[in-house]
C-alpha cells in the first residue's frame, strides 16, 4: 500500500458508493479500479470497504474515495448510512443472475431516499464475460437507465471491459456538478469555496496512480455505442 498518495495535495474529495445484491462483483470492480487486480477468491464484503485513487479531470486532482457497500440484506441497516455525502455511485447488477437487476430499483429507491438529489448514479450490468448465461439484456439495462435517468455500461471486471469508463464517467460528471455548485455560489455570494466531502471515516490507502480522464479512451478500449449510454 503507498500511504504517501493519500498525502498528495488534491482539489477535491469525492465520496462515492458501490451498490447491488450480494455477489454482483462490486468488491472486484473497486479492485479493478483501484489496484488492477481481479481476485476469483473474492469473499463477500463484511459491512463496508473503502479505497481511493486520485484521477486527473482537466486541471484539476480529484481524490475518488469509493465505498464498498455489503449487498447482503441483513447489512442494510449498517450500509444506509454510508449513503450520506456520497457524490456518485455505481448500481451494480450481474448480467448472469436476473434478481439482481430486478433488486435494482429497491436499491435506487435507498440511495435517493438517503443521499443528494444531485447524486450522480451510474448503472452497471457487471460480468459481461458471461455472455453464455446472461439472463438479463442490454436493452434491458438500457430502458430502465433511460427511464431512470441513469448513465449505463456494461463491465466486466474479469477482463477490465469498461470498468475504467464506468468510474470515470461517475466521477467526470460529479466535477461538472461540483464546478457548476462553486460558480453559481461565487455569483451568489461573491466567495470562492473549496468543495470537500467528509468521507465519515479514515481513508485506506490502497494506490496512487493519477489517470487523466481525458486520455483514457487513447489508452483503454474504445466504448461501443452498444455499451455505453448516458441519459442525464
Amino acid at each position: 500500500m503507498a500511504e504517501d498518495s493519500y498525502e498528495e495535495e488534491c482539489d477535491y474529495l469525492f465520496k462515492a458508493v458501490l451498490i447491488g445484491d450480494s455477489a454482483v462483483g462490486k468488491s472486484n470492480l473497486l479492485s479493478r479500479f483501484s489496484k488492477d487486480e481481479f481476485r476469483l477468491d473474492s469473499k463477500p464484503t463484511i459491512g463496508v470497504e473503502f479505497a481511493y485513487r486520485n484521477v486527473h479531470v482537466g486541471d484539476k486532482i480529484i481524490k475518488a474515495q469509493i465505498w464498498d457497500t455489503a449487498g447482503q440484506e441483513r447489512f442494510r441497516a449498517i450500509t444506509s448510512s454510508y449513503y450520506r455525502g456520497a457524490l456518485g455511485a455505481l448500481l451494480i447488477y450481474d448480467i448472469t443472475r436476473r434478481t439482481t437487476f430486478e433488486n435494482i430499483k429497491k436499491w435506487l429507491f435507498e440511495l435517493r431516499d438517503f443521499s443528494n438529489p444531485d447524486t450522480v448514479v451510474v448503472l452497471v450490468g457487471n460480468k459481461s464475460d458471461l455472455r453464455q448465461s446472461r439472463e438479463v439484456e442490454e436493452d434491458d439495462g438500457k430502458s430502465l437507465a433511460e427511464s431512470e435517468g441513469l448513465y449505463f455500461l456494461e463491465t466486466s471486471a474479469l477482463e477490465n471491459v469498461n470498468v475504467e469508463e464506468a468510474f470515470l464517467v461517475m466521477i467526470g460528471r460529479i466535477h461538472e456538478v461540483v464546478t457548476q455548485r462553486n460558480a453559481e455560489e461565487i455569483k451568489s455570494n461573491g466567495v470562492a469555496t473549496k468543495a470537500q466531502v467528509n468521507g465519515n471515516g479514515t481513508v485506506l490507502p490502497v494506490g496512487k496512480e493519477i489517470v487523466n480522464i481525458h486520455e483514457v479512451t487513447a489508452t483503454t478500449q474504445p466504448l461501443s455505442s452498444s455499451s455505453y449510454c448516458c441519459y442525464k
